[in-house]
């Protein structure tokens, strides 16, 4: 049984510290993507294109890998919900060296999210932005009023220019 427990705490850790590295490196494309969408520079984000994808590809793997560990912790009657059930489970000498690693990958899963999410709202501006852009060109510059009949909006003061 102890040979077991050394290849979890093996396997878990193996697979922690190829998600950190692929954490780390997401964090820096996130980071260079948005510094390519402040300057516009639509040139080097296209270039950054392959280095998502192959991250992707790897993250990918790594949830698989997670998903095949649960799969075999459920198999032998460890607690399979998550990483940190099956960590748990482990002697505290090896669930020590773990516990640390989980916190952190869990740390910067959500700087991920958060950087993510500020992408996002960085690329939702710049559509508003361009379509107002393309509605002055499109309109001259004039405002088209959405709900009026007439051209009676335009045709001065009502109260004070027109006797009634």
């Amino acid at each position: 049984m102890p040979t077991q427990i050394i290849a979890w705490e093996s396997e878990l850790a193996g697979l922690l510290a190829e998600l950190s590295d692929i954490q780390t490196e997401l964090l820096s494309v996130l980071s260079d993507k948005r510094h390519r969408l402040l300057t516009s520079d639509t040139l080097a984000m296209e270039a950054l294109r392959s280095r998502e994808e192959e991250l992707i590809g790897r993250l990918q793997a790594c949830q698989e890998r997670r998903l095949e560990l649960l799969a075999q912790a459920a198999a032998e009657g460890l607690p399979a919900n998550d990483l940190k059930s099956l960590a748990a489970a482990l002697p505290l000498s090896q669930r020590k060296n773990l516990s640390p690693k989980l916190r952190e990958a869990t740390a910067r899963m959500r700087l991920l999210q958060h950087h993510s999410l500020t992408n996002w709202v960085l690329v939702q501006r710049t559509l508003i932005h361009l379509s107002q852009v393309l509605e002055i060109i499109a309109t001259g510059g004039r405002l088209q009023p959405t709900y009026e009949k007439d051209d009676s909006a335009r045709s001065g003061g009502f109260l004070v220019d027109r006797a009634a």
